[in-house]
C-alpha cells in the first residue's frame, strides 16, 4: 500500500472530497487521541473525515513529557486498572505499533529514608512490574545501594540519597508519534486535513449530522456532512458541548504541565530521574542531546489557545531539581521552555494532581459523540471507545477495532532497516549516528526522505543553526507531512523551538527558503512567516519573564 504523501496537493484533494460526500464519521480534533480515533474508525472500513484546527498535535499532544507509561505514581491511587491498561498499551507501542517512536528508558528513583521507604516504593515496582505481564520486554526494577546509585547517576549529591531503586518506562516523539497516526489513517482512506476550524454543528431536527468549516489558510467555508461526529478536543471539550447545546457544567478542567530542556552535558547521568515533590514528581528525561525536566500541575483558568510558562514554572522546577544536585541549573542552563496542558476530567478534587486520569466518553445529543480525559499513552483505548460509541449510532455491521494489530506508519520493516543502517547510510553518504538518528524518526520510511537527498544532494546538508536536522527533513515536513507554517516545522514536526538557545530564530529563515517551492511561497510570504515566527518566539519569551499566568498571558498577546 503506497504512503500518502500529505502535501498540499493532498489537502487540497481531501478537502474538495469533504465538500462533496457523507462520511460515516467526522472526527474533529487533530490531537493524539483524534489522530488516533480517525485511524480506528477507518482502519475498520469506515469512511472518514479528519480536520484539526490548528496543525496536528499542536496543543496538548506536543507538548507532554513525552512519556509512554503506566503511571507508577497512580498506584498509591489504587488505579490499578488504569496502570495495567497503560502498561499494556506501552508494550503494543514498543513492541508492534510504534518501535521507532518509543523507546525504553531506565529511571532512578532516590530514597532518602531508611527501612520502610525502600521495602514501600519495592512493593509499589514489583506490582509495577506485575502488572506489565510476564512477556513484558522491559527489565525488572533493581534496587541500589548509594554507591550504586551515584554510579548511574554522578550527578546526585550523595546527601541527597541514602541509595535507590531502577526501573524501566518509555519515552517518545510526541508530535512525531500523532503525525505517524494522521498519515496511517489516511493509508486508509481517511480524508485529513490541518488548520480547518469547525465553527458550528449541522442538525437535522435534534441529530447531529455534520459540521460547518473554515479552511483558515483560504478563508472559504463548507460543511461536511456525517453519520456522526466524534469530538476529540482535549481542553476543548467543553466548547465542543456548548456547539451542540449541551455544555451545562464543564467536563474537562485544564491543568498547565511546563517542561524546561537543558543540554546533555550539564547533567552527568546515565538513567533518567524521577522525583518526589509536595505536589507530584518531577522527571529528567533524556532527550537526544539534551534532557528534559519537569513538571508542573497548576490548575489553569486562562485563553487554553496558547498557554506559556512563567518565571515562577520555570523556579519551581530549577528548585525542585536543584535540591539533589551537586552543581545546580540556572536559567541560563535552560536551552528551551514548553507548556501544554492536561484535559483533566472535572471532579470533585482539590487539585488538579488529584482528578483522574481515566477517560470519558459521551453521547450528549443523538449523532455526536465526545472523548475527552485520559493520558496520551491510552490514546488508542480512548480512540477505540469512541469508535465503539459511534457504531451503536451507526448500525449493526460495523468491524471490531484492529488497531492492537495494526503498526503505524514506519513501523513495518523497522528492525530490518535499523539493521542494515551502516550500509543505507553508505549509500547516501551519511554518518552511522545521522542515520540512527532519521531512523528514530521515521522508521521504516526513512528511505521516502532520503529520495529527496538522492534526487537533491544539497538536501543532505545540516541546517545551518540547528546541525542535528539535515535540510530534506524541513522539505519533508512541507512535502509529506501537512505543515503548512514555519511554526509547524520548528515546533513539531522538528523540534527546533525548544532545543535551541534562539528558539530557533536563526534557523527560520533557511527553513522558510526551504519550504517555499513545495508551499508555493514568494518572497513576501517567507518575509510573512519568518516575521511571525520572532513574534511569537519573542511573545513567548516575554511571558516566560512574567510572576505568573496573568502576567504572562498578557505579556504573550501585548508582544503579539
Amino acid at each position: 500500500m503506497n504512503e500518502p504523501a500529505l502535501g498540499p496537493l493532498y489537502r487540497e484533494s481531501a478537502l474538495r472530497r469533504m465538500g462533496e460526500k457523507e462520511y460515516d464519521v467526522l472526527v474533529i480534533g487533530g490531537g493524539i487521541v483524534g489522530a488516533g480515533t480517525a485511524l480506528d474508525a477507518a482502519s475498520r472500513g469506515l469512511t472518514v473525515a479528519l480536520v484539526e484546527a490548528d496543525d496536528w498535535a499542536a496543543g496538548s499532544s506536543s507538548r507532554s513529557s513525552k512519556l509512554i507509561h503506566g503511571g507508577l505514581r497512580y498506584l498509591e491511587q489504587f488505579d490499578f486498572g488504569l496502570v495495567r491498561e497503560a502498561l499494556k498499551e506501552r508494550h503494543l507501542l514498543l513492541t508492534r505499533l510504534a518501535p521507532h517512536l518509543v523507546w525504553p528508558v531506565p529511571f532512578l528513583y532516590p530514597l532518602t529514608h531508611r527501612f520502610w521507604e525502600r521495602f514501600y516504593v519495592g512493593a509499589g515496582m514489583t506490582l509495577y512490574d506485575f502488572l506489565g505481564g510476564l512477556r513484558a520486554v522491559m527489565p525488572r526494577h533493581r534496587h541500589l545501594t548509594r554507591r550504586g546509585a551515584l554510579r548511574e547517576a554522578p550527578a546526585l549529591r550523595p546527601d541527597s540519597l541514602i541509595g535507590a531503586l531502577q526501573y524501566f518506562d518509555a519515552h517518545t516523539d510526541d508530535a512525531r508519534l500523532a503525525v505517524a497516526i494522521v498519515r496511517t489513517a489516511a493509508r486508509y482512506g481517511a480524508a485529513v486535513a490541518n488548520r480547518v476550524r469547525a465553527t458550528g454543528l449541522l442538525r437535522d431536527g435534534e441529530r447531529v449530522v455534520g459540521a460547518r468549516v473554515t479552511d483558515l489558510e483560504s478563508g472559504s467555508e463548507m460543511n461536511i456532512r456525517a453519520r456522526v461526529v466524534i469530538g476529540a478536543t482535549g481542553v476543548w471539550t467543553d466548547e465542543m458541548l456548548r456547539l451542540a447545546g449541551a455544555g451545562k457544567s464543564a467536563v474537562v478542567r485544564p491543568s498547565k504541565g511546563v517542561h524546561l530542556v537543558v543540554r546533555r552535558d550539564r547533567l552527568d547521568l546515565r538513567t533518567a530521574l524521577i522525583l518526589r515533590t509536595e505536589k507530584s514528581v518531577l522527571f529528567v528525561i533524556p532527550w537526544d542531546d539534551y534532557w528534559i525536566i519537569g513538571t508542573t500541575d497548576t490548575p489553569w483558568t486562562l485563553a487554553r489557545d496558547h498557554p506559556v510558562a512563567n518565571h515562577a514554572d520555570i523556579d519551581y522546577i530549577l528548585d525542585h531539581v536543584n535540591a539533589v544536585l551537586t552543581t545546580p541549573l540556572g536559567h541560563d542552563d535552560v536551552e528551551g521552555v514548553y507548556a501544554g496542558l492536561r484535559p483533566l476530567i472535572s471532579g470533585a478534587a482539590t487539585g488538579t494532581e488529584k482528578l483522574s486520569r481515566e477517560h470519558l466518553v459521551a453521547n450528549p445529543v443523538p449523532g455526536l459523540v465526545t472523548v475527552s480525559g485520559g493520558k496520551y499513552t491510552t490514546y488508542r483505548v480512548m480512540a477505540r471507545d469512541a469508535v465503539d460509541a459511534a457504531a451503536d449510532e451507526l448500525g449493526p455491521g460495523v468491524p471490531e477495532s484492529v488497531t492492537e494489530r495494526l503498526p503505524l506508519l514506519g513501523a513495518t520493516g523497522y528492525e530490518a532497516v535499523w539493521n542494515g543502517r551502516r550500509n543505507l547510510a553508505e549509500r547516501y553518504g551519511l554518518s552511522v549516528s545521522r542515520m540512527e538518528r532519521l531512523l528514530r524518526r521515521y522508521g521504516s520510511g526513512v528511505e521516502e526522505l532520503l529520495e529527496i537527498v538522492g534526487a537533491e544532494p544539497m538536501l543532505g546538508e545540516p541546517l545551518f543553526a540547528a546541525p542535528d536536522y539535515l535540510r530534506a527533513e524541513i522539505v519533508y515536513a512541507a512535502s509529506h507531512e501537512q505543515a503548512l507554517h514555519l511554526s509547524d516545522v520548528l515546533a513539531r514536526r522538528t523540534h527546533v523551538a525548544i532545543e535551541q538557545r534562539d528558539r530557533g530564530l536563526a534557523v527560520a529563515p533557511q527553513a522558510a527558503a526551504l519550504v517555499a517551492p513545495v508551499l508555493g511561497w514568494d518572497h513576501e510570504t517567507i518575509r510573512r512567516e519568518t516575521d511571525e515566527y520572532h513574534r511569537l518566539v519573542h511573545a513567548e519569551l516575554a511571558a516566560e519573564r512574567q510572576p505568573d499566568d496573568e502576567h504572562a498571558e498578557e505579556a504573550l498577546l501585548s508582544s503579539r
